[in-house]
């Protein structure tokens, strides 16, 4: 964990940690260069001397700095200094899509649309940069103040035209509540795999929950392969049937049978 005042490659003074990942803290911190306040992603130390982690690491911010969208958090920048490996992006104040919906409840089918339109049009511009996101989650969309709606943390992208990133992303990664069959079995994921995670955070957003729950990651990824997606109107009737009929083309188990892009969806 890096102390407040740290400076990084003499420009980024680090303020204070804001959260913390599985190979990365994020923290808030002030670009002395151009006088804004950043959100700066470091690589935890246990990593940083991981050349396969470390390789992760670069593909991210690779993939991630190619992309600028209104509904994505732009990446500025991308360093190391003396072991230390970071990526500097857009610091948005606002809260993450679960905290929202773990303080709010179910939200409305209109609203819901209206941030699923925002997650799908940031998705939509990564797909056209041969970028798959492959862990989308509420918990990996921020809300800003103004109420726009940022998807974040490409932290297991694949360029979809890159050899390199398949090679380090042979696992299977991602949140298991919202993972893909393909995924959950291992297997080749692209552009449609990200449509059910986000038909997914969809079925939560109007219902207040996942479709599937289990005791453990292994079974609650065997009902993503094998047991029939519930519709989110048998938790909450009065969601249209419409909206109901798109959750589920979206969490189809064969990606053949999904929306083939996401500005389809």
């Amino acid at each position: 964990m890096l102390n407040p005042g740290t400076m990084l490659s003499g420009r980024y003074e680090i303020i204070e940690l804001v959260g913390s990942g599985g190979m990365s803290e994020v923290y808030k911190a002030k670009c002395h260069v151009l006088n804004r306040y950043v959100a700066i992603k470091v690589l935890k130390p246990e990593f940083s001397s991981d050349v396969n982690f470390v390789t992760k690491f670069r593909i991210e911010a690779q993939s991630a700095a190619g992309l600028s969208h209104p509904n994505i958090v732009n990446v500025y920048d991308v360093g190391e200094d003396n072991g230390i490996y970071y990526i500097v992006m857009e610091l948005v104040e606002g809260t993450t899509l679960k905290e929202y919906i773990q303080a709010h409840g179910r939200i409305e089918p209109m609203q819901a649309i209206d941030f699923a339109i925002q997650i799908a049009q940031g998705l939509q511009a990564a797909h056209e940069h041969h970028t798959i996101h492959r862990d989308i989650k509420p918990q990996n969309i921020i809300m800003s103040n103004n109420g726009t709606l940022k998807v974040t943390d490409f932290g297991i992208a694949r360029a979809t035209t890159s050899t390199a990133t398949q090679a380090v992303t042979t696992t299977v990664m991602g949140s298991v509540h919202y993972t893909s069959p393909e995924q959950a079995r291992g297997g080749y994921s692209d552009e449609k795999s990200d449509i059910y995670s986000l038909g997914i955070t969809m079925f939560e957003m109007l219902t207040g929950r996942v479709p599937f729950n289990g005791e453990t990651t292994v079974a609650i990824a065997i009902k993503h392969i094998q047991e029939e997606m519930p519709s989110p109107k048998e938790f909450v009737p009065e969601i249209p049937s419409s909206v109901a009929s798109i959750v589920l083309k979206c969490c189809q188990k064969s990606p053949d049978r999904r929306y083939q892009n996401m500005a389809e969806l």
